[in-house]
């Protein structure tokens, strides 16, 4: 792997660790400060929110800037924003100023993360995408599966306050490794497109594109059906349906973040088997969501609900690397900075909208119905692939 690779994955694990400790710090302060279940739920509002409005105005940015030029400004002002929060936090803040810097932070989030992912394949030779992204996985899922703990382990040794402080050294760290990464490619800046083109030049090349539209769709229905695992569903059934106490949602989620990076491994290490398999790899993976999810709804055993999380987690990363490197094989890098950004906008969206639709199918019908309405969904997305499956070869 070259240096500027090596500088991204570290970048990126300060930052993502940053992110983890900047929202377990942010939920302390808040709870302390309002003591509002309703101000508490502002905060994954206003990060959908913010990211959904950056990515939909990512590509007039992407026109005039370089990608690392953005990541490092984006990074640089994330860092800025939490000095000016870690610094605040000492006083007494309202919560219209928090909720401001919030936004911020969120928004340019939306910037930043299609600009990172559209920036592997131009340090990275073509042969290595795969491990490169599995590699990343594997960085990002451990992040995740650490952050959370060890955050939550500060915040109750110390303070939220101290934990935001900690955010900031991260966020500090990360964009010094920024500058050291170098990216080659040619630029040139578009002044001349109508900003309705530069819009919607990401959602045509989806839609143009046979494989890029299967790609888009599967991650439509997935989107839609993952919104079962947000914390407020999987409380409702771990105590409605498997009958144990509200930890188990914990180990739940750990052992989710476990197969994750499981897959990733398993993708790193035997890459050219999967390279070669791809769209079959992808198919089986489709179909095993698909009955995990169902079987997880029907199960009222929490054991197993553990080991059905641990091997969803193992098959959604083989399919989510596999194609994604495919995106990044296939699209140019003109093209491929702008098919992120329109898929962070229908992200952003989707989740937003069934995540509220969940809650208010969970207040009429019982959750499992809600896992084996995610299955069914999941089903489609494999059986549509299926059908379409010659698109990649």
């Amino acid at each position: 792997m070259k240096k500027s690779f090596h500088f991204l994955w570290i970048s990126q694990l300060f930052a993502n660790l940053g992110d983890v400790f900047y929202i377990v710090g942010l939920i302390s302060i808040l709870y302390q400060a309002s003591e509002s279940p309703f101000y508490m739920a502002l905060l994954p509002f206003l990060n959908m929110t913010g990211r959904m409005i950056s990515s939909s105005f990512a590509p007039l940015v992407f026109n005039h800037y370089r990608l690392k030029q953005l990541l490092v400004i984006s990074q640089a002002l994330k860092t800025a924003l939490l000095l000016i929060l870690a610094v605040g936090s000492l006083y007494t803040l309202s919560l219209y100023f928090m909720f401001s810097i919030i936004f911020a932070v969120a928004f340019l989030d939306g910037l930043a993360q299609p600009a990172s992912t559209a920036l592997i394949p131009r340090i990275v030779d073509k042969s290595q995408l795969l491990r490169a992204n599995g590699l990343l996985s594997m960085i990002n899922e451990s992040t995740q599966l650490g952050g959370w703990a060890l955050g939550g382990i500060l915040v109750a040794a110390m303070n939220g306050e101290i934990v935001i402080w900690i955010t900031f050294i991260l966020f500090v760290l990360s964009t010094l490794c920024l500058l050291f990464v170098i990216d080659h490619t040619p630029f040139e800046r578009k002044r001349n497109i109508p900003k309705k083109q530069q819009l919607t030049e990401g959602f045509q090349l989806i839609w143009n594109n046979h494989s890029f539209r299967t790609i888009h769709v599967m991650i439509i229905l997935e989107s839609i059906a993952n919104v079962v695992w947000v914390a407020a569903i999987m409380y409702l059934f771990v105590a409605d349906v498997l009958h144990v106490s509200e930890a188990w949602w914990g180990y739940i989620n750990t052992t989710f973040f476990i197969g994750l990076v499981v897959g990733g491994f398993i993708c790193t290490k035997y890459e050219q088997f999967f390279e070669k398999n791809l769209k079959y790899i992808v198919l089986f993976s489709s179909f095993a969501m698909a009955i995990i999810m169902i079987l997880f709804g029907f199960n009222r055993v929490a054991i197993v609900a553990l080991l059905l999380s641990l091997f969803f987690g193992v098959f959604d990363q083989f399919k989510g690397i596999l194609l994604g490197t495919w995106l990044q094989l296939k699209a140019t890098d003109d093209q491929l900075i702008k098919v992120y950004s329109a898929q962070g906008v229908l992200t952003s969206m989707l989740f937003g909208l069934s995540t509220l639709l969940a809650g208010v199918f969970a207040n009429v019908f019982s959750v499992q119905w809600l896992f084996i309405g995610a299955g069914l969904l999941l089903l489609l997305s494999a059986i549509y692939f299926s059908c379409v499956q010659k698109r990649f070869v």
